[in-house]
């Protein structure tokens, strides 16, 4: 089995790197993007590792890693009128939306910033975070620019 890797955004005042140190591990819920569906789907794994990124904040950075801990299964927050991912057009028979659960690895002392990763545009080329108009709140990550921005941090807490 290949080792995937991805990069998973999720708003801080949503869920944050905090909330999962907090819960250890935990459904990433809430993806309501069809092409998003279809990556957890198709080709995200249990043991592929992915950095948490917060987005929609005043500094978006990364600010961890995650290990996916399952297959892909139905998002039931869908079903869920008190729910942020509420979906009215999903019924207990027709649910297209899935989750998977992540479990924190690890949380950076120093989050690598967007505009860090920016500053280094020509090696991280082919990142879809910096790519213009790229709004998924997953993507893959190639193995080359993994290692290269793990190379960038300066220090992390183990968990």
């Amino acid at each position: 089995m290949e080792q995937r890797y991805w990069l998973m955004k999720s708003e801080p005042s949503v869920f944050s790197i905090d909330d999962l140190i907090r819960l250890g591990t935990a459904p990433w819920e809430g993806i309501r993007n069809y092409q998003v569906r279809n990556l957890l789907r198709d080709h995200m794994q249990i043991g592929d590792l992915a950095f948490f990124y917060h987005s929609s904040c005043k500094e978006p950075a990364i600010v961890g890693i995650m290990e996916i801990t399952s297959s892909a299964y139905p998002d039931s927050s869908a079903l869920l009128p008190n729910s942020l991912y509420y979906d009215p057009k999903c019924t207990a028979d027709k649910l297209p939306w899935l989750q998977v659960d992540v479990r924190i690895m690890e949380k950076f002392d120093t989050p690598i910033t967007l505009a860090t990763l920016r500053n280094h545009t020509e090696a991280l080329a082919q990142l879809p975070l910096l790519k213009r108009g790229n709004r998924l709140s997953i993507t893959p990550v190639a193995p080359f620019a993994w290692d290269y921005i793990l190379g960038l941090r300066s220090s992390a807490v183990v968990i």
